[in-house]
Formats: C-alpha cells, structure tokens, sequence
C-alpha cells in the first residue's frame, strides 16, 4: 500500500478490523449481496455526494464504473481491470521518469479503456526502444495529459 492511507479499500484484507462501521458494508452483508449495484436501492442515500466529497480520486468514477459491471456482468468488468492494471505496470515500468506514478495512476483510473489503449498505441509510436526514460517519460505525459484535456478529466490530486 502507498501513501499515508490506512485504508485497505472496501473488503481488502483487514477492512472490517479497520473500519468495522462502515455503513455500506455493513449493509451489503446484511443483505447477501457482494455489489451495492445488485441492491433495488442502489444508489441510496449511503452515496450521497459520494462522488463530489471523497478525497479519493478511485471514487470520482464510482457510480459510472457500478453501472460497467452490472453491463458488462463482473468477470468481463474484472477482465478490463486487469488490463488497465497491467497498462499500469507498463507506464510505470517503461515510462516513469521517478516523477509519473501518480498521473499513471490517475490517468488509469479516469480515462476510459478506449481511450488507455489509445494512449498506449500512439506512446509506442512516439518512442522508441533504448531511447531515455526521461524522454520517454515526456511523450507519455504529453500523451496522456493530452486525452484528459480533450475529454475534460482533472488529473490533479484533490484535496478535501
């Protein structure tokens, strides 16, 4: 885990001894359900200004990428993920000049599929093997900074 939170995220190892009143697992439960988007009362009042308030950017999204995978059904949504985690894993291994990973992960996290995979083909014609990590680093943050603009998405950490 990075940064300062303690949070393991909702139903990560050791969330119930962390945050044992957390009113949206709690509820979950109680219900047998393992996503609130399989509740009739989805969204409740439980989420109100969920989306403007929390601190954490993996919110911003959390209601459009609920309705994803009641659309796509949840081992499609999970498949995406994971490629979205790996996508991760490559700009942050090939392209992260040391001052990246949070715009990475940002980046990731808010843009659509699409438009990562976009991202990630025209960074691959821009570099070339061997070529410096620096210069590299540059095209991606271009790149990527680019897409958010066009689609009018913040990279920019909040603050609460």
């Amino acid at each position: 885990m990075d940064g300062a939170s303690k949070c393991p995220g909702c139903a990560g190892e050791g969330f119930l001894t962390k945050h044992p009143t957390c009113g949206v697992l709690s509820c979950s439960q109680r219900k047998g359900l393992e996503y609130c988007y399989q509740c009739e009362e989805y969204p409740c009042k439980k989420y109100d200004g969920a989306d403007q308030s929390d601190s954490f950017i993996t919110h911003l999204n959390q209601f459009r990428d609920m309705e994803r995978a009641r659309a796509l059904g949840i081992e499609a949504y999970q498949t995406e993920l994971d490629e979205k985690i790996a996508i991760l894993e490559d700009l942050r291994t090939e392209y992260d000049d040391g001052r990246c990973k949070n715009l990475f992960c940002m980046a990731v996290n808010l843009l659509e599929m699409q438009d990562v995979r976009s991202v990630m083909e025209q960074i691959a014609r821009e570099t070339q093997p061997g070529q410096p990590k620096k210069e590299k680093s540059a095209v991606a943050v271009r790149l990527i900074r680019n897409m958010a603009e066009q689609r009018g998405i913040s990279l920019r950490l909040r603050k609460k």
